[in-house]
């Protein structure tokens, strides 16, 4: 048996404020943005891992009314876990994001279990982390 993750759900806020971030700050590409209902499809993926998807998917998609509340409830107190990206240079990507205006969580360290990593909020309040190899 074969299994491969193709698709990643990050809950956003607002699509624009999103786009500008995975794709202008982080440099993702759009693969897919075209209406989904009363929603939109979103999907963005790595030129280096063309066949990942991460969705941007309203608080919304997918569930009911109450849900949604509570999803956007956690998603403002930065409670939601986002996506762990993996960087080649973690130094010099932390500074490209942190140029951006994007909510610095952790700067970068090298963590016990070998790597070094760094964290930032996107706009909608998700936990974004980056890691690469330790720093050398």
């Amino acid at each position: 048996m074969t299994i491969n993750l193709s698709h990643t759900f990050v809950t956003v806020t607002d699509y624009e404020a999103a786009l500008g971030f995975y794709r202008d700050v982080l440099g993702l590409e759009v693969t897919n943005d075209m209406p989904f209902d009363s929603f939109r499809w979103v999907t963005l993926s790595s030129p280096s891992q063309p066949g990942v998807e991460v969705v941007l998917a309203a608080p919304e998609m997918g569930h009911s009314p109450e849900d949604a509340a509570a999803i956007s409830t956690l998603l403002a107190k930065g409670a939601m876990n986002g996506v762990i990206f993996q960087v080649d240079d973690v130094d010099s990507t932390f500074e490209k994001i942190r140029g951006s205006g994007a909510e610095v969580l952790q700067e970068p360290i090298d963590q016990p279990y070998g790597v070094r990593d760094f964290a930032f909020r996107d706009p909608s309040g998700n936990h974004i982390r980056f890691s690469g190899g330790p720093k050398g």
